[in-house]
């Protein structure tokens, strides 16, 4: 392949394009009112256009295998504090749960289904229907099978796969969870199309993202500490990460594009319940990959004095000794 320049745009020069310019000079040479320096140019323009979207499908890949690799590894670290996060998360899982207006009979997609809630707990409550759990990382799956073997939870599925190209037909579900998978997809738009693609006609989708930093404090906490002592490069804009669907509105917009109806939006409140200082730090370094990214960077005096700060931030906030966390988050859900 050979790289040549006309008209001050570069063109890649191989056999199918050799053939595409004899074409052309042959529609020229019939009248065709395009002339060639136009024809060349847009030809031009095409190939790099294939080529930035490789690039950005490219990208994307990468960015799913990076995520894959990320939370296969922490896996472990969520297995360790499973009823401590269970119960953090449980009522953002409970207004999913109302959103989805549920039958009894129901087949349900839960993505990004992680260690398996609220895909149990909407389980429990279908009488002749199912849940299929759908996430990228097989680690984080088998903590669930495993919970549902140990449980005795029957009507569940497992399948493993990427929700920016979901491994099931047309039309196959009458409900679409997601809890905190938004804010880590590569391409979001394509998700949400993707959900409603599987997605029966009048079935519902609900999805929770978390809210401002500011209502955040149990990531905020020690996040804020790091970044003070740590010279931390800003992730690039629209990177995926905890924040990233914060901005009011951002999700429903998502859903009105992906061709949803009937959307509405509302803030969950919960508690990060840790009780110690100890608890937080502990809880903090085995399941946030931020936190533990950031912190493989820092030399031992940074840490100790990140961990140091922290400590003391908690207990000046939390004067009676419980360190009980506040969080915020939105729900948003759409209809077929």
């Amino acid at each position: 392949m050979q790289l040549y320049y006309y008209s001050g745009i570069a063109i890649f020069y191989y056999s199918t394009l050799q053939l595409h310019i004899s074409l052309l000079y042959l529609c020229r040479a019939s009248g065709c009112v395009l002339t060639l320096d136009h024809c060349l140019t847009t030809t031009a323009q095409n190939i790099l256009n294939d080529l930035n979207r490789n690039k950005v499908e490219q990208q994307f890949q990468d960015i799913r295998e990076q995520q894959k690799a990320t939370w296969n590894k922490f896996s472990s670290g969520w297995k360790k504090w499973d009823d401590l996060t269970m119960n953090f998360l449980k009522p953002v899982g409970d207004e999913i749960i109302r959103q989805l207006h549920l039958k009894d009979t129901d087949i349900v997609l839960d993505v990004a289904a992680g260690t398996g809630e609220p895909g149990f707990t909407i389980a429990a409550q279908l009488k002749g229907g199912k849940v299929v759990f759908s996430d990228l990382s097989d680690e984080m799956l088998a903590i669930a099978r495993e919970k549902s073997e140990r449980n005795g939870i029957r009507n569940v599925d497992f399948i493993p796969g990427d929700v920016c190209a979901l491994p099931f037909e047309d039309n196959t579900f009458d409900a679409v969870s997601c809890r905190f998978g938004f804010m880590f997809f590569p391409d979001m738009l394509l998700a949400a199309k993707e959900m409603m693609r599987v997605l029966k006609p009048g079935g519902h989708i609900a999805t929770s993202v978390w809210g401002a930093p500011e209502k955040n404090f149990w990531i905020t906490a020690i996040m804020g500490a790091i970044n003070r002592n740590m010279n931390l490069p800003a992730p690039p804009p629209g990177a995926p990460g905890i924040f990233r669907c914060a901005k009011d509105g951002f999700i429903a917009d998502l859903f009105a594009q992906a061709g949803l109806k009937n959307i509405s939006e509302k803030e969950i409140t919960g508690m990060l319940d840790c009780q110690t200082t100890d608890a937080y730090w502990n809880y903090m370094t085995d399941i946030a990959a931020p936190v533990v990214a950031a912190l493989s960077q820092a030399d031992d005096n940074t840490k100790d004095k990140i961990r140091n700060e922290v400590h003391q931030l908690l207990n000046d906030r939390y004067t009676n000794g419980s360190i009980s966390i506040s969080s915020s988050a939105t729900i948003t859900s759409g209809q077929k």
